[in-house]
């Protein structure tokens, strides 16, 4: 997995690419330990190929730390982690921006 963060006043973007699955995962929820004064998370999944249920549990994780501090969405989601989106329901509780055709 690939992942650049960029940080302007209290809104952060993290850029993923490749695979967010169990390897990847743990280094993912190590980057967003700390959301300290974070009141926008954005998830760029535009490079994202691939999101197991393990990378799934970090975005549900994230989600409801970012309830109490503001808010958090997923931009740029292909069809296929769409789907996956939509079969779990995570696209019921998660703002997400899908890939513009």
């Amino acid at each position: 997995m690939e992942l650049e963060k960029e940080i302007n006043g209290s809104r952060l973007t993290i850029r993923l690419g490749g695979r967010l699955d169990t390897n990847s995962s743990p280094q993912l929820d190590a980057e967003i330990a700390d959301l300290t004064g974070i009141t926008e998370l954005i998830f760029d999944f535009s490079g994202l190929d691939y999101i197991s249920s393990s990378g799934l549990r970090v975005l549900l994780g994230t989600q409801k730390r970012m309830n109490k501090a503001g808010t958090m969405k997923v931009i740029g989601a292909n069809e296929t982690i769409m789907e996956v989106f939509d079969i779990s329901g995570f696209s019921e509780i998660i703002a997400i921006e899908p890939k513009q055709a």
